[in-house]
């Protein structure tokens, strides 16, 4: 199969262009595109009265609300039929297959519109067909392609093993989901329902739904309504995981929630949630969302939230099925309540990233995210940790020159030798062998209990088993290397000059940089250390970067607004700043500049960030002008979306917040920086970019130029002979470096194919 790519698509089954201009574009295209976005900033209402899409069609135009028609799950799907004007005479024809369905339909918020919630599509391909006679229309159509519940859609062929856990799941009553009814890990739904006491506190199961107990709760939502703090809590199966949405909704007199009556309580405002981790995040189905649906704070302002075992990457750590999985959890929940104003995601830690890949390789899911404890993603968490790991044995197994701690600090760039260890370790996510010997606090081979030891891989008892890492999790992904059976692997360090900026500075010698350039080595297949450096799989680079699994930044992140809202620790725990400067700087090189990235450090208050994020979306939401959405986010900005940085509270003091550009350094040139430095890592010490978005450099001939000291003769030799290829070139983009394919599939729709 090869690679290819296409164009991409938006909700409502909406095409949008590849994007496939980054980073690298021609200077006279970006003069062009400069130049329009000044014209649609000046010139808002450019567009004439009949192209805007709140004007009547000239034709029958029949749109999916609830998700892309090509990728419609579970049988049913949310339509909108728009037309130029109401026929009084002839009544509107809708068909499906040929059967008639039209006493489905209602009157739209739109004006000349009907919607629909369409049902018993069958599996495949399905024909709605649309006309009127007597209406002067000709009738049109729109296919629909409808997947099993159970999926896959874009995602792949299920990965395999996969443990179901059903039976260990709880639900709001204290019960569980009980076994599961087939081997995709399926239940029956479920609902319960859980009230606030007016005494505070938790939850409580509610005794009845036919009368509400005496100590409920009442609370009024953003929007105004005073409603009982009852909260609907729907549990089932989807994608092989378990999803839930709570939403406030009284089933003592509140209507069946459905599109045409959703919940009085629901203020139309809808948030993804997200667990966090990854090792051990793999086959398997999780018995626990990571993070609690049940957010009293968030539910009593009206908002509803929705979230999925397979959006915790402790349960799952694979981006790209967190995406597929997020797509037709926000159809199930639109088909069940109705279309939200805004959806916006949050998420900390794996959950941040999380958010950020979602968003970035799915636009239209989120409108918005606030993150914290960020990371692009987890294979960037990966990749330092292979550098560093790397590091870690050299310096205990080969160093014939005795690095000082000081010296190791220099070449690794982090803050203290802690931080340095604990990101190497992090390489153990890429580990397959169980029980490695290694430097303490690495743990090879992580696995979570559930998954039987007769199922997982041992390259000598059991080779043919399933592999716990961040590739093979996403094998489709990687694409599998038929000799092996294993997913290739994208880690690459041909042409790295590890230490290079701590040899410019005079903090080791020359020969400590060619001894250990000469001595790094790299990893095989299974992350045992070889003496060759490793080289990386192209195809698997590239379609790591087409994917998102390593964030790009340029797809639906560059026209949303994304609030890095702080979490982190600098000294150890591998949550460092580096992280989150990564992202902002992939955004900057894709888009040109990061003006819809919004960055707090310190001890952020989350109800500020909260309101923040909320107040740029809702404004940039309800701006109906003709601009393209990413200048309405910018031109919509709040006041309070400055970049700063808030103080530690005090006995006596509060909080205090400081507004100033947050910029990536460990000087005190700021008084952000003076109270929060940021350090680097080894790949930026190798003179790699901030964005560590780079996985397999271009080579260049070794310049001299590029040292900031003399080398003997002797040693230059020796230089030549370690790089004979040449050296990284980090003034180009990297070798197979794309921008991310916006809506891609790996199978089985053939839309937006990746893999031919």
């Amino acid at each position: 199969m090869k690679p290819s790519l296409q164009h991409t698509r938006g909700l409502a089954g909406l095409d949008r262009p590849a994007r496939t201009i980054g980073k690298y574009r021609l200077s006279l295209v970006v003069s062009i595109i400069g130049l329009l976005a000044v014209f649609l900033t000046v010139q808002p209402n450019f567009a004439t009265a009949q192209d805007r899409s709140d004007r009547p069609a000239k034709k029958f135009v029949i749109a999916t609300l609830s998700t892309h028609a090509d990728r419609v799950s579970g049988g049913d799907v949310l339509v909108e039929i728009t037309f130029p004007r109401a026929h009084r005479k002839h009544p509107l024809v809708v068909t499906l297959n040929g059967q008639d369905i039209s006493d489905i339909f209602h009157p739209g918020e739109k004006p000349n519109s009907r919607v629909g919630l369409v049902t018993g599509l069958a599996l495949g391909k399905n024909t709605l067909t649309v006309s009127g006679k007597g209406w002067g229309l000709r009738p049109e159509s729109l296919e629909l392609t409808n997947y099993p519940v159970t999926g896959p859609i874009v995602s792949g062929p299920h990965l395999q093993p996969f443990i179901c856990q059903t039976q260990d799941f709880q639900l709001p009553d204290g019960t569980t989901l009980g076994p599961p009814l087939d081997a995709d890990c399926s239940v029956a739904t479920r609902v319960h329902y859980v009230y606030m006491s007016t005494g505070g506190g938790a939850f409580q199961p509610l005794p009845s739904t036919t009368s509400l107990p005496a100590d409920v709760a009442m609370t009024t939502t953003l929007t105004g309504a005073t409603v009982p703090f009852v909260v609907r809590v729907e549990t089932g199966s989807m994608n092989r995981g378990i999803y839930q949405n709570t939403i406030l909704h009284d089933p003592t007199k509140d209507p069946p929630p459905s599109p045409f009556s959703p919940p009085p309580g629901w203020n139309k405002r809808l948030i993804a949630i997200h667990g966090a981790g990854c090792p051990g995040g793999w086959y398997r189905q999780g018995a626990a969302q990571g993070v609690n649906p049940l957010n009293a704070t968030r539910l009593a302002e009206g908002y509803a939230l929705f979230i999925n075992t397979l959006n915790h990457p402790s349960n799952s750590c694979n981006p790209f099925l967190a995406g597929e999985t997020t797509m037709m959890n926000k159809e199930r929940f639109i088909e069940t309540f109705g279309v939200p104003f805004f959806t916006v995601s949050m998420g900390g830690s794996g959950g941040a990233y999380t958010s950020l890949q979602v968003a970035d390789a799915f636009p239209g899911l989120f409108d918005g995210v606030v993150i914290t404890a960020t990371f692009p993603d987890a294979l960037s968490i990966a990749f330092a940790g292979l550098d560093g790991h790397l590091m870690t044995h050299y310096f205990a197994v080969t160093d014939p020159t005795g690095f000082t701690d000081a010296e190791k600090v220099a070449v690794t760039g982090y803050s203290g030798i802690q931080a340095f260890v604990d990101a190497a370790n992090q390489s153990q996510r890429t580990d397959p062998v169980p029980g490695r010997v290694d430097i303490p606090g690495y743990n090879s081979a992580v696995w979570n209990a559930a998954v039987p030891v007769e199922l997982r891989y041992d390259p000598v008892v059991n080779p043919g088993g399933a592999r716990p890492t961040v590739f093979d999790v996403a094998r489709n992904i990687y694409g599998i290397d038929p000799n092996t059976g294993f997913a290739l692997r994208p880690f690459d360090n041909v042409g790295v000059q590890y230490g290079l900026g701590a040899l410019n500075t005079g903090a080791i010698t020359t020969t400590q940089f060619l001894d250990l350039n000469e001595n790094i080595g790299g990893y095989d297949q299974d992350a045992n250390y070889v003496s060759s450096r490793t080289v990386g799989d192209v195809g698997a680079i590239k379609r790591a970067y087409q994917s998102g699994v390593t964030l790009g930044g340029g797809g639906g992140l560059a026209s949303i607004p994304v609030f890095d809202a702080g979490g982190y620790n600098d000294t150890s725990g591998y949550h460092y700043q580096h992280f989150h400067f990564a992202v902002r700087e992939r955004m900057r090189n894709e888009n040109d500049d990061a003006d819809n990235h919004l960055m707090w450090r310190g001890a952020v208050p989350a109800a500020e960030s909260w309101a923040v994020l909320t107040n740029w979306v809702e404004a940039y939401k309800s701006d109906n002008s003709d601009a393209p959405q990413r200048v309405k986010v910018i031109q919509n900005k709040p006041a309070a979306a400055v970049d700063g940085c808030w103080t530690a509270a005090t006995p006596t003091e509060p909080a205090q917040f400081i507004p100033e550009p947050q910029t990536f350094s460990s000087q005190p040139d700021s008084q952000c920086n003076a109270l929060y430095p940021s350090y680097s890592f080894t790949r930026q010490v190798a003179e790699g970019p901030l964005d560590a978005n780079i996985m397999k450099c271009q080579l260049k001939p070794i310049d001299l130029n590029d040292y900031a000291v003399s080398f003997t003769p002797a040693e230059l030799q020796r230089l030549f002979s370690i790089f004979p290829d040449g050296v990284c070139d980090w003034s180009k983009p990297g070798v197979n470096q794309v921008p991310v394919v916006t809506w891609a599939s790996f199978g089985p729709s053939p839309d937006n194919l990746v893999f031919e």
